[in-house]
């Protein structure tokens, strides 16, 4: 074997080794949730939001992770966004806390969910919270829910798992946090 070929077995080596590790160390097994019983409940909402990862774009990000003790808040209203400079070939771009996104649509902001009764949900009723998911509407009959907020997945959800997930949410802290208005694009030129 000529010198060239055994560096490039090294290499080769060197580099399954290294993907290996990186695999073992993040690649942490998830177990299933415990499932719930049927019917509505508050801690059934709990799972459906765990398992549909709400946190993942409601809450603000911080270290790379969800902030919890800012859960389920929405855009922080003090952190200010406007729209960025693309690379060629990409049309979307996610900021720092994980809750601003901007795309051919405009810049969308994800909702404060907790129940504060100024800046969250907290005088919606159900029938507001569902007829919002069912129609892709915010506050169930206003301007479109932008990207990434996946309605049409969530719209497919039964009455009963939708009810649940609006007890829950009634139930997490609420937390004062003025969520800026989306900035939709207009029709495309």
């Amino acid at each position: 074997m000529s010198v060239k070929q055994t560096r490039g077995v090294m290499l080769g080596t060197a580099a399954v080794a290294v993907v290996s590790a990186i695999i073992a160390v993040s690649g942490q097994a998830v177990r299933p949730l415990p499932q719930p019983p049927a019917g509505v409940s508050a801690e059934r909402g709990k799972y459906l939001v765990t398992a549909q990862d709400c946190n993942g774009c409601h809450t603000p990000f911080k270290g790379g992770e969800p902030d919890m003790t800012r859960m389920l808040s929405g855009h922080p209203g003090a952190v200010k966004v406007t729209k960025p400079t693309l690379p060629p070939g990409f049309s979307t771009a996610i900021n720092d806390t994980n809750t601003a996104w901007s795309g051919p649509w405009g810049i969308s902001f994800t909702t404060n969910l907790t129940p504060d009764r100024a800046t969250g949900i907290g005088t919606w009723t159900e029938q507001t919270f569902i007829a919002t998911i069912r129609n892709g509407k915010h506050s169930g009959n206003g301007r479109d829910l932008l990207p990434p907020m996946p309605w049409r997945m969530y719209g497919q959800l039964s009455d009963d798992d939708l009810k649940s997930i609006f007890a829950y949410l009634k139930t997490v802290p609420a937390i004062s946090n003025q969520v800026p208005a989306a900035v939709v694009a207009g029709p495309a030129k």
